[in-house]
């Protein structure tokens, strides 16, 4: 496991990216590196989960994909608790660049792409994913160290398709 993976899960080391007062997006270092992807898809999901339940979450750009779809159905299920401030116009925009990055992963790894997907739902009230790597591992049918190992693979291949394309925003 990369060093920078390694930061990006401990949470006190973790920098949230937020957008300037002024309305101007985040600035994103040169070139990406895993902590950086991990970081922000984090925040994709804690968006995605913030969103208020209604009809609109059904033209989610991402919503054919089976983890966003169990996402709206959990945030759904959790109406009646405490729910989170709904999120800013700027926070869903780069939930949108952040989530696109999923698709950086060849279609024929989907695989990796659903524990990529899985792993970036964090619950915007409690911080906390929603599934846990030996969740994941049991949903999957496999153990959970190769649970992580496959999700460093697809947060590599994110991260080597964003530098050769030198863009950060999908």
């Amino acid at each position: 496991m990369s060093d920078d993976l390694a930061q990006a899960r401990n949470p006190e080391r973790r920098t949230d990216l937020r957008w300037a007062s002024d309305g101007a997006a985040p600035s994103a270092p040169e070139t990406v590196d895993a902590r950086y992807i991990v970081s922000r898809l984090s925040d994709a999901g804690r968006t995605l989960l913030a969103l208020p339940a209604g009809p609109h979450n059904i033209h989610l750009l991402h919503a054919s994909m089976e983890v966003m779809r169990m996402a709206v159905d959990a945030a759904d299920a959790d109406a009646d608790r405490l729910r989170p401030r709904p999120p800013s116009a700027g926070s869903i925009d780069l939930m949108d660049d952040a989530l696109s990055w999923i698709s950086l992963i060849p279609r024929d790894r989907y695989v990796l792409r659903r524990i990529i997907g899985s792993r970036c739902l964090v619950s915007p009230v409690t911080g906390r994913h929603l599934y846990s790597w030996r969740r994941l591992g049991t949903l999957l049918g496999a153990d959970h160290k190769a649970i992580k190992r496959w999700h460093d693979q697809g947060i590599d291949m994110i991260v080597r398709a964003l530098n050769r394309r030198g863009t950060r925003n999908g």
